[in-house]
């Protein structure tokens, strides 16, 4: 399986963050849109199949993490 660059799986973790801490699945179309777009590739980056997994699978392959963790990293 293809490895996506940990910046690659920061940037995807902490756009998806931030869109659900402002509450964007109640927005528009297009903001759906986007937060449904991060969640399949995020899926795919990690082969998950599912976003809640798929952010413990991201999180545990960037730098700093402990296998024990699967929580946010701190910035």
């Amino acid at each position: 399986m293809l490895m996506a660059h940990p910046a690659v799986l920061d940037n995807l973790v902490e756009e998806y963050a931030t869109l659900v801490a402002l509450h964007a699945e109640e927005g528009g179309p297009e903001v759906r849109a986007r937060m449904d777009e991060l969640a399949r590739t995020l899926c795919t980056a990690t082969g998950t199949a599912d976003i809640d997994t798929a952010l413990v699978a991201a999180r545990h392959r960037l730098p700093g993490a402990r296998p024990e963790d699967d929580s946010l990293l701190a910035a």
